[in-house]
């Protein structure tokens, strides 16, 4: 009997020490089957071959987030103003149905319900009327003039900064940002719902429906704020597939946005005509048509050069120079004026512009030790106009080109 017991309990033993084996066998596979699949030659995001910390990718899902978040915020004033909207409109529809039932019973009295709006409508439109948005403004000199900021849809490039300081703000503070992302929104209504009045025609796309333009399509914009006034926004959209460039013009006169200007600019056909006066410096000239070759021989193709050279040493191999881009890149846009003087270079932008003889034209007066780029060329393009505008670019020069935006250490200056 005791043999029995004892084979018994073994057999238990044993069949409980299998049951707790099979249950381990399966707890790991079904943790195998749980965990997450991983690629041994996956990467984290970023730039293929560099190593980023715990830090940077905080910070890229934090400003990720905070985009998101703006666009949620935007949504929701966006239906809260279209609510309000809807309740005035249901109201003045209102109002309207009374004053015609008053009107049918011979009452000729009209109650006074709507002149504050009206009012107030009329105080707007005559701030616009007086701003420098419509009129234009007559200053003593260049240092009266309101500078602008200009920005895109990520960051802000402001004067008050400073040039001792990095002219770039990003991240935006949220109330400007809060701002700008408005006015962006506000600009895509005016392009994707013109009226009657605007100067732009409806395009279709390449399957026939209509163009939408969403802020993506967002090239940069400028803002200045009139203090009396109120502030002007010039806002400008492309299509990648597209030539034109949409310009609208805003106006906040103190409050609610306003629209200006809706129109289509055609920048194809204009030519820049670059003027630069020179003496001497020789290499830096050669850096310059190094910089000339790469930007507007080979991309923009509608540039003129006039280089107005005083004194003679230095003549002739400045010669030697446009005559090998002539000869490399097949150019011959471009005119050599010759000055015994001495060197002055307001007199050299003065002999550079009358020595163009070809028609209207849009001058860049550049210095030689000037590095800029295509889109700064359209640029001058989008905000300059003949006979009425004037385009007045700061160029950053007192920190290291070749640290901030990695272009050559030579440039001196960078137009961007």
């Amino acid at each position: 009997m005791s043999r029995r017991g004892t084979v018994l309990h073994i057999r238990t033993h044993w069949l409980l020490l299998g049951l707790a084996l099979l249950c381990s066998l399966v707890l790991f596979m079904y943790l195998l089957e749980c965990a997450p699949q991983t690629d041994g030659n996956a990467s984290l995001p970023g730039v293929v071959g560099e190593n980023y910390g715990k830090e940077y990718y905080q910070a890229l899902l934090q400003e990720q987030e905070e985009h998101y978040q703006t666009r949620a915020n935007s949504l929701k004033r966006q239906i809260a103003q279209l609510k309000q909207e809807l309740q005035e409109m249901s109201e003045k529809m209102k109002s309207l149905q009374e004053r015609k039932n008053i009107g049918a019973n011979g009452i000729g009295y009209q109650g006074n319900k709507e002149q504050p709006s009206s009012d107030l409508l009329e105080f707007l439109h005559s701030q616009i009327d007086k701003a420098e948005v419509s009129t234009g403004a007559k200053l003593p000199s260049e240092y009266g003039v309101i500078p602008f900021e200009s920005f895109t849809l990520m960051k802000v490039f402001q004067l008050e900064m400073g040039l001792t300081r990095h002219p770039e703000e990003k991240p935006v503070r949220k109330d400007k940002r809060d701002e700008l992302v408005e006015v962006i929104e506000a600009g895509l209504e005016v392009i994707n719902n013109p009226d009657e009045d605007d100067e732009q025609e409806d395009e279709e796309g390449p399957l026939g429906e209509k163009l939408i333009f969403n802020e993506n399509d967002f090239i940069e914009g400028y803002y200045h704020t009139e203090r009396d006034k109120g502030t002007q926004y010039e806002l400008f959209f492309k299509k990648a597939d597209l030539m034109e460039y949409r310009h609208v013009t805003l106006f906040r006169p103190f409050g609610p946005l306003m629209k200006v200007k809706n129109e289509m600019i055609d920048i194809t056909r204009s030519i820049i005509n670059i003027i630069v006066p020179l003496a001497e410096r020789t290499e830096a000239f050669a850096q310059f048509m190094q910089n000339f070759r790469d930007v507007c021989i080979h991309q923009d193709k509608r540039i003129h050069l006039t280089v107005v050279y005083f004194g003679k040493e230095g003549l002739s191999k400045v010669k030697s120079i446009l005559e090998s881009v002539t000869s490399e890149s097949n150019f011959h846009n471009y005119t050599l004026v010759s000055l015994n003087e001495e060197f002055n270079r307001g007199r050299g932008l003065n002999v550079g512009a009358r020595a163009w003889d070809k028609g209207e034209v849009l001058m860049f007066f550049c210095d030689v030790d000037i590095f800029f780029s295509a889109e700064f060329l359209n640029s001058c393009r989008l905000n300059a106009e003949p006979g009425k505008k004037v385009f007045y670019p700061v160029v950053f020069s007192l920190y290291n080109p070749a640290i901030v935006y990695n272009i050559p250490e030579h440039c001196k200056g960078y137009l961007f």
